[in-house]
């Protein structure tokens, strides 16, 4: 799947662009896999640096790369969540301990974290940035034939968290993208309205 994709383009050369409708069929059926769903196999190191590859190609105002990644696998995976674990248990806080299986099934995680940077482009559009690189890696994922789950919980805002992840002051988990081969096949959720969350904007004078 991956040798189908084209050579990253070479700085300052025009990149051809063209419509996609077998990307328009594939977001009108997108489904995010429940977590406690995904097993191995999940994106092999080629894919994975792929994966990350296209994820950076996200809009980013000033060109500043207002993020990094965390890979979360193997044994590492198991400690880390087994770091949270006991950060919970020592809280006496179960429940906390008990939404640690949507990170630990999955037997790959991504985490994507907002590091904005000093700059003149307001931090607000550098986190929206970090956003943009879950959605992307997320689609990217589903579209290499994987299932894939964009998280946050507890973990992602706590800073004793943050902390054993090594995150740097001023910087925040934007998301927790977990991937593997879906045991079954997600179910379609209710979707919004769209036709009730749009307006348009007339000069009222």
């Amino acid at each position: 799947m991956t040798a189908a994709l084209p050579p990253a383009p070479q700085f300052g050369a025009p990149v051809p662009q063209a419509p996609a409708p077998e990307v328009l069929r594939f977001l009108a059926t997108r489904r995010s896999a429940s977590a406690v769903t995904l097993a191995e196999p999940a994106p092999d190191a080629g894919e994975l640096d792929t994966l990350l590859r296209l994820a950076a190609r996200v809009p980013d105002h000033g060109k500043l790369a207002p993020w990094r990644f965390v890979i979360l696998e193997g044994p590492a995976k198991a400690a880390f969540a087994a770091r949270l674990e006991a950060l919970a248990l020592s809280r006496g806080d179960q429940t906390a301990a008990a939404k640690l299986g949507k990170l630990k099934i999955p037997p790959l995680c991504v985490a994507v974290i907002a590091s904005p940077r000093e700059a003149s482009i307001p931090a607000w559009e550098q986190e929206l940035s970090a956003g943009a690189v879950c959605t992307t890696l997320l689609y990217a994922a589903q579209a290499l034939g994987y299932g894939a789950n964009w998280i946050t919980d507890w973990y992602a805002y706590d800073a004793q968290a943050n902390a054993v992840l090594g995150l740097s002051a001023g910087e925040r988990v934007a998301g927790f993208v977990l991937m593997g081969t879906p045991r079954e096949p997600p179910m379609e959720r209710e979707r919004p309205d769209v036709a009730t969350l749009v307006s348009r904007w007339r000069d009222a004078g």
